[in-house]
């Protein structure tokens, strides 16, 4: 079931319109227009990055695990997958990875959770929901708490077991490597680029993420 489909960009990152860096522990929240091309990449190695995904004329319509597993027959993310929203839009594709795959069962870390996997002490750490709340409250422009669905989360190594139980392991990312989506309508991204040091997603340090933005026109020249 990993399904690694690596494939290289052939985009300049020199070209690409928009470019920014995403401290640990920070959200980033964006409009992809239809045809521009989104990359992520992970700086350091290891780092997973948390991503909501909606149709950006209507919250409503947004990213749907279900949907997506059950349409690509895989539990992994990678090259060729669309991502499906809620009402059975395609919201982006992979069109470039250099990970292999990326989790979508794993979920996004809240304090709660914090506090059932590791102890009542981690309650007060940071992390991924505050981040998207941040996001929110800064967008300002019609997205509440109770828009926070589910989420991808890049270059995080979740394997699952025969009896069907979620494992959180060492990432198979590494310095430099990219997932590359191309939106296939408008779509609003929202990224919290995870706080987590009590789980090996990001390798017990978290660390910066990078965020380019190509136009179409500059996809095609």
């Amino acid at each position: 079931m990993s399904g690694q489909k690596l494939v290289e960009s052939t985009l300049d990152p020199a070209k690409a319109a928009h470019s920014a860096t995403v401290p640990a522990g920070e959200p980033w929240i964006y409009e992809l227009r239809a045809g521009q091309t989104l990359r992520i990449v992970d700086l350091c190695g290891n780092q997973a990055v948390d991503t909501l995904f909606y149709n950006a004329h209507n919250y409503a319509d947004r990213y749907s695990a279900v949907d997506t597993l059950q349409r690509q027959g895989n539990i992994y993310l990678t090259t060729g997958s669309r991502l499906i929203s809620t009402e059975g839009n395609v919201l982006v594709e992979i069109v470039a990875d250099t990970c292999g795959r990326h989790d979508t069962l794993g979920g996004a870390c809240s304090q709660e959770s914090n506090m059932v996997r590791y102890a009542i002490e981690k309650r007060s750490m940071h992390a991924c929901r505050q981040s998207f709340l941040k996001a929110i409250l800064q967008w300002g422009r019609g997205l509440e708490k109770r828009d926070i669905a589910h989420n991808v989360n890049f270059f995080m190594n979740v394997p699952v077991t025969p009896e069907g139980k979620l494992t959180f392991e060492d990432g198979i990312s590494e310095p430099g490597k990219y997932v590359e989506m191309r939106a296939a309508l408008d779509v609003l991204v929202l990224v919290s680029n995870c706080p987590q040091l009590n789980n090996p997603c990001n390798a017990y340090n978290p660390t910066p993420a990078q965020m380019l933005v190509w136009d179409e026109c500059s996809i095609k020249s």
